[in-house]
């Protein structure tokens, strides 16, 4: 079979349409068929100049992110790279990834969306915890918006992969009790008598105060301090727009700016902040938008030896 006969039908099965002046690029989309609240990588090699892919379904732009090199190694060519999030409010269907270059619209991708279920919780707060979620206060609205400064800032430091996480990512405690579950679906009851939803962005873990906390996988320290939502807070990023939290510390033990390797220590688990008890919240964020966790324990950030394979860059 011909290169371009080839090319063309692999094109074909992703759902790909390329420019002429793109004819030579090669995508990979892993998973091809996500469930809302998963991360999507979306890999290119071929030399094309590329900005951002983004997450679409029926017209509606869902996730945005930036790509990243992937230097070579042992021999290997480099390619870009960019972590999605699928929204846990996704909707199954149909979606797009488009992508985006310096002239425009490079390419677009189609993948699947299934269908997923949360569950559903009611969580009552006494007078004080009513306060901290529903008064106004000027601290709580500046530490907020520091908070989205950094999640929502990618390829910012992409200069320093070589010090951030490609794996799996591993468990922030030894104890598998959960308290909470990713997407939960959260009705608050306040002390005054109203009612709020949410949608819980991360897992609770159920361990006394002091249990030891751990990081998921190496990275840099970029927050590191007390919020009153959240209390003693730790983020760590591991690769550009991706981000661990873990909220509710009873002791932080790393500062900001630190570069950390998996399985270190950095702090202890608590009560702080808005608690109804002692747990460690741990979050995982891409590009601003919570993601399932447990996702990234069962299948690596960004796995270089598949990508590659998928990218068939060595026929």
């Amino acid at each position: 079979m011909k290169y371009k006969t080839f090319l063309a039908i692999l094109y074909l099965v992703l759902g790909l349409t390329l420019s002429a002046q793109t004819a030579e690029v090669r995508y990979a989309v892993m998973p091809d068929n996500p469930r809302p609240g998963e991360p999507v990588t979306v890999a290119i090699s071929g030399g094309a100049e590329v900005k951002s892919a983004a997450l679409a379904l029926g017209g509606r732009q869902l996730a945005k992110a930036a790509f990243f090199p992937i230097r070579a190694e042992g021999g290997k060519p480099p390619f870009m790279a960019a972590v999605l999030a699928v929204p846990s409010t996704a909707q199954p269907g149909r979606a797009v990834i488009t992508v985006e270059g310096g002239a425009g619209i490079a390419g677009e991708i189609a993948i699947t969306i299934a269908g997923r279920e949360f569950a559903a919780e009611v969580i009552e707060l006494n007078p004080v915890l009513t306060g901290i979620r529903t008064e106004p206060d000027p601290q709580k609205t500046a530490e907020a918006n520091h908070l989205w400064s950094i999640l929502n800032r990618t390829g910012d430091d992409a200069g320093h992969l070589n010090a951030f996480h490609f794996d799996k990512f591993t468990p922030p405690v030894t104890s598998t009790r959960r308290t909470s579950f990713f997407g939960d679906r959260r009705v608050y009851k306040y002390s005054n008598g109203n009612t709020d939803t949410s949608i819980h962005a991360g897992i609770d873990y159920g361990v006394p105060v002091g249990t030891e906390v751990i990081t998921c996988g190496r990275g840099k320290v970029v927050l590191a301090r007390s919020r009153i939502v959240t209390g003693n807070s730790v983020i760590i990023e591991h690769l550009p727009g991706v981000y661990s939290l873990y909220y509710h510390l009873d002791k932080i033990e790393v500062y900001e700016g630190f570069f950390v390797e998996n399985g270190v220590r950095i702090g202890l688990s608590g009560a702080t902040g808005l608690a109804t008890g002692p747990h460690l919240h741990w979050e995982i964020r891409v590009s601003g938008e919570n993601t399932d966790p447990d996702a990234f324990i069962a299948r690596p950030i960004l796995d270089k030896d598949a990508i590659l394979s998928k990218l068939q860059v060595d026929n």
